[in-house]
């Protein structure tokens, strides 16, 4: 059994490739029968999120470069994508490169954002429905349960996840020096975009639950507002917010600041000094920078944010370089449970072998006794049966490996049995 790893990701194609061959969560039965026909794949698991979609598989015989082409083909041919396109875009890995790459992804050491969490969710999610569906029967188990294995101890034995490296999540996570009960605060967003809208977010999974998005048309406020439970309000209303609101954050793309001194230095009194965190994410700046004066004021631009993001990128490419040692230790772990799991089948066929002859001869010695030989013969032919028997086959292949001077396979079966002597070195030469 082969195993092999085909797919494409934000590094390989661009996003025109990449939504081109996602897979739906409600044909995902249907897309995993029909690999696995037509593909000829053993078994299958395929990861489709918005960055990559891969075919983790294996195949029948040693070789998985047969079984490479065909998944590659049927990748091609399912969702309609010339196969010359696909090819200059995907990658494909076997048996080793494989589960390092299988590790690597889980453990988010191929992700865009370096050491992000989520992907370990998406692929755990993407084998649970494989193994539910029956796609999943054998080897591939023992591989996504290791890949698990490995993941879960990069993130407890390295900080590969712990820094911030966007721009959204260091806001938020610099408000914890602050407050260090953010599910107490009130946050105040200014904007609506994209970056505003990761910043709500994060701020909700750190149980802030009291959030208002103030921005210059109230739709999009109230679009941005409903996904988290917020209050939405016009740029005009913001200074009468301001003073409930522990936290300010702001990105908009105006050309002109939106808060100055005067505002803020009002809502200050208003709150008897209650310190308020602040941060300016726009380009121009939204906060005069004189506000960043007042005494009970914590104010962060957007280069702050640059200087700590990319110091967190530094120290999780240093954790990044832990998390790998740990992948090839525990691919050689997973390489010699298989192994073991290998010669076990081998040693359950030796045990059923050697327990069919003694269940023959011990027959024999129960005819013998019934028919009224005598216990001592009886017994001293049993023993000289299970002796022939067993070593019978043994015998004759050593004469033969002794024939074409196999002296390896003598001084193995030595070693194997545990017998006195050792082959003369001059026979090995």
């Amino acid at each position: 059994m082969a195993l092999l790893a085909l797919g494409i990701n934000h590094n390989s194609a661009s996003i025109s490739i990449r939504e081109k061959v996602a897979f739906q969560p409600e044909l995902m039965a249907e897309a995993l029968e029909d690999a696995r026909n037509q593909a000829q794949l053993e078994e299958v698991v395929i990861l489709s999120t918005c960055n990559r979609t891969e075919l983790i598989a294996s195949v029948a015989g040693d070789n998985g470069e047969d079984g490479g082409r065909r998944a590659l083909e049927w990748l091609a041919e399912y969702h309609r994508v010339p196969l010359d396109q696909l090819q200059q875009c995907c990658y494909l890995h076997y048996e080793d490169s494989a589960l390092r790459h299988a590790m690597r992804v889980a453990s988010g050491l191929d992700s865009m954002v370096l050491g992000e969490p989520q992907i370990f969710g998406q692929m755990k999610s993407a084998y649970s429905v494989a193994h539910e569906l029956g796609a999943v029967t054998g080897m591939l188990a023992q591989v996504f349960q290791q890949t698990f294995k490995v993941a879960k101890q990069v993130r407890t034995d390295t900080a590969i996840g712990e820094n911030p490296v966007s721009v959204a999540f260091a806001a938020v996570s610099l408000s914890q020096r602050v407050f260090s009960n953010l599910d107490q605060t009130r946050a105040l967003l200014i904007g609506a975009g994209e970056t505003i809208e990761l910043v709500a977010r994060h701020l909700v999974e750190k149980g802030v639950n009291q959030i208002v998005v103030a921005n210059r048309t109230l739709h999009r406020a109230q679009e941005l507002a409903e996904q988290f439970g917020a209050h939405a309000v016009l740029l005009g209303e913001i200074p009468e917010q301001l003073v409930s609101a522990d936290i300010v954050i702001s990105s908009t793309a105006s050309p002109l600041p939106i808060l100055g001194k005067g505002a803020v230095e009002q809502a200050l009194k208003a709150r008897k000094h209650k310190p308020i965190f602040m941060v300016d994410i726009a380009v121009p700046r939204d906060i005069e920078a004189q506000v960043g004066d007042l005494a009970d004021v914590y104010l962060y631009t957007v280069d702050d944010l640059k200087d700590i993001v990319e110091s967190n990128k530094r120290s999780r490419e240093s954790e990044a370089r832990k998390a790998d040692i740990i992948i090839e230790a525990g691919i050689e772990t997973f390489k010699r449970e298989l192994a073991t799991l290998n010669v076990l089948d081998t040693l359950k066929s030796f045990r059923r072998q050697a327990e069919g002859v003694r269940d023959v001869e011990l027959e024999k010695a129960m005819k013998q006794l019934a028919s009224g030989s005598r216990a001592e013969e009886v017994l001293a032919n049993l023993a000289r049966g299970l002796t022939n028997k067993l070593i019978h086959h043994p015998s004759i292949q050593m004469k033969k490996a002794s024939a074409d001077g196999r002296t390896d396979i003598i001084a193995w079966t030595q070693d194997l049995f545990g017998l006195p002597g050792s082959v003369d070195n001059s026979e090995k030469s």
